[in-house]
């Protein structure tokens, strides 16, 4: 059977129960530069920006295993700069388990960021360049020139939220993943997460401001490849472990009490055929699925509490 029509794609996938673990993309650093305006479907060529520096901060970034967003401001989006302050804000952030951590900087020109020490950034240091920002930061995709998907389900679910958290949520270009709309990342952890709504959006907010991890709608943590991703969730699940306190590494997860478990994933076939994204022509995907957890050697040390 093959899907086709005018349905979006974010509508398909949902209706087909497509599960979402295993699909954030990977990295090991985040640079967020604020750019008001439009932007075209590749945003760090194809807005207001110089897309001279946007290819360079790729290219740096890219060098370092790190990933470039462009964030703005919930709201009418037109290209131009009427009541844009000329400072901007950036965001750095590494997403190391357990020692995951968020810098701000206020630009006066978005060329400032090319004097950042992208290796400080590519091995989890912080860079100095800016100040820790303590709470958590939300990234909503609503890059409608990428996936309409994202600019329809994206802006609905971030309005409100914004409103009620102005400096702790934005919208942001393309993450991955249209067919989760909307879809968002949590600053500095880096998980990744799909089918916000503002009351789910809340309790992200609430939970992460805790130190705790959800687990539901969660696509995983960007530290990881995709099997990692997958038996990392497997293992909270088990367990009820929220806690930033597990390591995956080679379909193992690591307690830092000493526990230990091995998660075997298969590749399946998800039929039917439907588009990854609007307009793209439909495919089966292949999903990460879950055939064993196993507890291995390892005695937890002590009881650490708080399994909320």
């Amino acid at each position: 059977m093959v899907v086709t029509g005018d349905v979006r794609c974010a509508a398909l996938s949902q209706s087909c129960g497509e599960p979402q673990a295993g699909t954030a993309p990977t990295a090991a650093g985040w640079i967020c530069l604020e750019q008001p305006g439009a932007w075209g479907r590749e945003a760090l060529t194809g807005s207001r920006l110089d897309p001279r520096l946007g290819v360079e901060l790729q290219r740096r970034a890219g060098a370092v295993g790190a990933r470039v967003l462009l964030i703005r401001r919930p709201g009418r989006h037109a290209d131009d700069r009427r009541g844009t302050s000329p400072v901007r804000r950036a965001y750095l952030a590494a997403g190391t388990p357990g020692g995951s951590w968020l810098e701000r900087v206020d630009l006066v020109a978005p060329e400032q960021l090319l004097e950042l020490d992208f290796a400080a950034l590519g091995g989890a240091r912080p860079t100095g360049l800016g100040r820790p920002v303590s709470g958590p930061l939300l990234l909503v995709c609503t890059h409608g020139r990428r996936d309409a998907c994202c600019a329809l389900r994206g802006r609905p679910a971030i309005a409100g939220l914004a409103a009620a958290h102005p400096e702790a949520v934005w919208e942001c270009s393309h993450t991955s993943g249209h067919r989760f709309a909307p879809t968002g990342v949590l600053l500095p952890t880096g998980y990744h997460y799909a089918r916000l709504d503002p009351v789910f959006g809340e309790h992200l907010l609430r939970r992460a401001a805790e130190g705790r991890v959800v687990v539901e709608r969660c696509r995983g943590r960007s530290a990881y490849l995709p099997v990692d991703q997958v038996a990392e969730l497997a293992v909270r699940e088990r367990t009820g472990e929220t806690r930033d306190v597990l390591t995956a590494a080679g379909g193992y997860v690591r307690h830092v009490d000493g526990r230990v478990w091995r998660v075997r994933c298969l590749r399946r076939d998800l039929p039917p055929a439907r588009p990854a994204s609007c307009g793209a022509a439909p495919s089966v995907p292949v999903v990460l699925v879950v055939v064993e957890v196993q507890r291995l050697a390892g005695v937890a040390r002590g009881r650490q509490g708080g399994r909320r």
